[in-house]
C-alpha cells in the first residue's frame, strides 16, 4: 500500500536534477507542479525558474504545468515560460496525468512527473504508471510548523528511505550543484 505514495526518486530541488541524463535514457516530456515545487507557495515565477524552462527547451523537453492551482494563479506564473499547462488538475486524479500525456504528445514511459507532495504529485503518478521525482519541498527558514500532512510525508520519506526496491528506480539522477550555475558557465564559455 505505502509503495503507492513512494517517489522514483527524491532529490533536493528542481534545480539537482541531471536532465541531460534524463533525455539521454529516453524522457521527453516533464510535467511540474508549481507551488513549493519551483517557488514558494503563491509566488511568482523566478529568473531561474524562467532559466531552467528555456535550458529544458534546449535539451530537448517538452513542458507542462500540472497544478491544482486556478488559470489565473497559472498565467501569472507563466508570463515568462512558454510551457503547456493544466489548471485545476485534481491532482492525484488521474485524468488530468492523461490529458498531460495527450497534449505533450508522448507515451507515459517517456514522462517524468516532478513535484513536492507525495499525496498528490506522486500518488497521481504512480496511479497512471508515470515515473516520477519527489523533490523537498520549499519553505521559509523562519517556518517552523509543516503541518499534519507533511509530518505524515516524513514518515513515509523515512519508510521510504529503507527501501532499496523503491529508491533510484530511474537511476541516480541527483547533481550535487545546482545545475543552472553550470549552464550559465557553458553559456559564457560559448559565447
Amino acid at each position: 500500500m505505502l509503495n503507492k505514495l513512494y517517489p522514483y526518486e527524491y532529490v533536493k530541488s528542481v534545480f539537482h536534477i541531471d536532465y541531460k541524463k534524463l533525455y539521454s535514457m529516453g524522457y521527453r516530456a516533464l510535467m511540474f507542479d508549481i507551488d513549493n515545487t519551483l517557488v514558494h507557495h503563491g509566488e511568482d515565477a523566478t529568473k531561474d525558474v524562467e532559466e531552467l524552462f528555456r535550458y529544458l527547451h534546449e535539451i530537448g523537453f517538452k513542458t507542462l504545468l500540472l497544478s491544482n492551482n486556478d488559470t489565473e494563479r497559472i498565467e501569472r506564473f507563466i508570463t515568462n515560460i512558454d510551457t503547456l499547462y493544466i489548471a485545476d488538475a485534481e491532482k492525484p486524479k488521474t485524468h488530468s496525468y492523461i490529458k498531460a500525456l495527450e497534449m505533450l504528445n508522448v507515451e507515459k514511459e517517456e514522462a517524468i512527473v516532478i513535484g513536492d507532495q507525495v499525496f498528490t504529485d506522486i500518488r497521481g503518478a504512480n496511479r497512471n504508471g508515470i515515473a516520477n521525482i519527489l523533490v523537498e519541498f520549499m519553505r521559509y527558514e523562519s517556518e517552523t510548523k509543516i503541518g499534519k500532512k507533511r509530518t505524515v510525508e516524513k514518515l513515509i520519506l523515512k519508510l521510504y528511505s529503507h527501501s532499496k526496491k523503491h529508491r533510484n528506480r530511474i537511476g541516480n539522477i541527483e547533481t550535487k550543484e545546482r545545475i543552472l550555475k553550470n549552464v550559465f558557465e557553458e553559456r559564457s564559455t560559448v559565447l
